[in-house]
Order: structure tokens, then C-alpha cells, then sequence
């Protein structure tokens, strides 16, 4: 895959998951032993950015990008998004670090990115995606923001706040970060439409997503009120171009 693609580069940002990174991390290495891994420490209080250090003393392949504070999930993706472009990696995959994405599951994101996709999601919502230990309520809420964004922008995608993807290098550069602003599940239905309106390729594959077992969810009314928000602003300043489409 290392041939087809180049090097990968997996994207895993943390704030006190002090339990679940060792796990992670020795999944994703025995899962796919060619990638790298960067851990994006927003300066944890329970320790976690130490715990990475460990790691990446051990093994060439795990990176630490310690940060000054909790500034976000967007800003901690970003950052490690422009360290990767930096250091020369040709993909980079987003991923959590509380075990809700399987590292296992990773090789079908790369494949169908060598398949010729620009950006590739693993998706809860299309035919054989699964969620397990998933409150109702947390299921609906989900599937009716995914419904309310493909309806408000006009995008062929049935997952767009799904955290685990893969991105080609090439696309990052082309949709640009200098002006990304937004945070949450709402950063990954901005990079979405970024990558479609830039007439990029986005294909979705199916995922088993696990309710995390250990550590606190960082889920608030905020990061939902921040994403109705701007998908509403975004779908209706988008919607003169999409008229246009159609005529």
C-alpha cells in the first residue's frame, strides 16, 4: 500500500486519554505497520502528553505535537495536518483516539483512497456501516445532522461529521487551511465541502463505530450549536450556486 500511496501519516489528537492512547496506538501499529502516528497533546492534565512521549521513545513510527491547551479538535487537526505536510507525508488520516474508530478498519480507508479518492470517510450511514453502544438519542442526533447537511449543501455524502478519514495530500493543499475557523463535529463538514466544491473525490466506506469505554466523551451543546449554525449560513450562501448547477 506504502508504494501505491506514499507514507501515511495518522492523526490522533488528545486530551486526557491517558487509558485508551496505549491501546490505540499498539492496535494501529500491529493493524497497519507502515503508517506513522502523531499524537496531538492539547497539554492533558492527566498526563496523556507524557504517556506519548513514551510511546514515541520506543518506536520511530509515533510522533508527539505537544500543544498549549485544549484549543479545540479542529485547530488540533490542522496542526497536525501542517506538521504531516511538512515532514512529506503523502496521506493523512484522521482518527480518535477513545477506540470508537477501529484501527483495523483503516486498510479499507487506504484502499479506496488508492482506489483514486481524493478524500475517503468511514462511514456510519451507508449500507453496512454499524454503531454499537450508541444511546438512541445520541443516533438520532447524529443522523439528523448528516440528513440536515447533505439537504442544506447539496453533498453527495451521507457521513459528513464522521471522524476517521483519509485525505490526500494533494487535496489538503487544494481546499486550503489558512481560513478554517470552525471547531467540532463542524470541522468535518466544512473540510467535506471544501473538498467537493473543489471538485475533488470523496468516497465513503462502511465502519463499525464503538461507544468509547473508558474516558469522557467530549460531545457538548456547543460543538451542536456551532455546527447548526454554520451549516445553515454555509447552505444558504451556497445555495445561489447550486441554482446556477441546475439551470
Amino acid at each position: 500500500m506504502e508504494r501505491i500511496l506514499g507514507r501515511v501519516l495518522v492523526i490522533v489528537p488528545t486530551y486526557n486519554e491517558r487509558e485508551n492512547l496505549p491501546v490505540i496506538a499498539a492496535r494501529l501499529r500491529a493493524a497497519v505497520p507502515d503508517a506513522h502516528l502523531l499524537v496531538a497533546d492539547d497539554n492533558s492534565p492527566d498526563g496523556t502528553g507524557d504517556v506519548a512521549d513514551e510511546l514515541a521513545a520506543a518506536d520511530d513510527h509515533v510522533h508527539v505535537l505537544h500543544r498549549p491547551g485544549k484549543q479545540g479538535l479542529g485547530a488540533a487537526y490542522i496542526a497536525g495536518f501542517r506538521w504531516g505536510l511538512a515532514e512529506g507525508f503523502d496521506v493523512m488520516v484522521e482518527m480518535d483516539a477513545d477506540g470508537s474508530h477501529q484501527p483495523e478498519e483503516l486498510s479499507k480507508l487506504l484502499e479506496a483512497l488508492a482506489d483514486g479518492a481524493d478524500l475517503v470517510i468511514g462511514s456510519r450511514w451507508v449500507p453496512g456501516g454499524e454503531t454499537v453502544n450508541w444511546p438512541a438519542g445520541r443516533e438520532l442526533l447524529s443522523r439528523g445532522a448528516n440528513t440536515y447537511a447533505r439537504l442544506m449543501l447539496g453533498v453527495p455524502v451521507r457521513d459528513t461529521t464522521a471522524g476517521f478519514r483519509a485525505y490526500r495530500a494533494s487535496a489538503l493543499e487544494k481546499i486550503g487551511l489558512d481560513d478554517v475557523r470552525s471547531e467540532g463535529y463542524c470541522f468535518q463538514v466544512d473540510l467535506t465541502l471544501r473538498t467537493v466544491r473543489n471538485g475533488l473525490r470523496v468516497a465513503e466506506v462502511p465502519i463499525r463505530f464503538v461507544e468509547r469505554t473508558a474516558g469522557a466523551s467530549k460531545m457538548s451543546r456547543a460543538i451542536v450549536a456551532e455546527a447548526l449554525w454554520r451549516v445553515t449560513v454555509w447552505g444558504v450562501s451556497g445555495l445561489p450556486r447550486r441554482v446556477r448547477r441546475t439551470r
